[in-house]
């Protein structure tokens, strides 16, 4: 039973596998985002949102578990916090075009990077799984108010008359 729920939770964990990658698995899990992001394009923003805590919620257990079973803390093949990140940081903005997905790639990785405060903090109080992807999520709110700015602005829109 318990190896079930152990490979159950390091297959979401890693997001169906993007985690095994060997090389930058945190942008193979912000990838997964993209998809998903593009895949639910049409969803009203509710439904969206009804996803984006779904992922983060699932995420906070499975990392949890994939880390226990591990003997890890935030191992890097858990990347579903990074598939989190990015919807949150999708969120305030159109979803079917080229460039709010790829500006949201790129600014959630950064600010997933650089870790500003507070997200830094959150990655280093909160104990398992909520440590692991809600500072992720932390990083996908600045990322969001960033993409927000673009696109009220219009640069999103300009971006895609390119």
């Amino acid at each position: 039973m318990f190896r079930c729920v152990n490979a159950l939770a390091k297959l979401l964990a890693t997001s169906f596998g993007a985690g095994y990658v060997p090389k930058m698995p945190g942008h193979c899990g912000t990838a997964v985002g993209v998809l998903i992001a593009w895949a639910t394009w049409d969803l009203p923003l509710w439904q969206f949102a009804l996803v984006t805590v779904a992922v983060t919620a699932i995420g906070i257990w499975a990392a949890g578990v994939a880390d226990q079973a591990w003997g890890t803390h935030d191992n890097q093949m858990i990347v579903i916090d990074e598939t989190a990140g990015l919807l949150v940081t999708i969120m305030p903005v159109a979803r079917h075009g080229w460039p709010a997905l790829a500006c949201g790639f790129v600014l959630f990785r950064f600010f997933d990077i650089v870790k500003p405060p507070p997200v830094r903090w959150i990655d280093e109080q909160l104990p398992g799984g909520w440590g692991v992807v809600l500072d992720d999520v932390g990083a996908g709110v600045q990322a969001a108010i960033v993409m927000a700015a673009l696109q009220y602005f219009g640069a999103l829109d300009a971006l895609a008359s390119l």
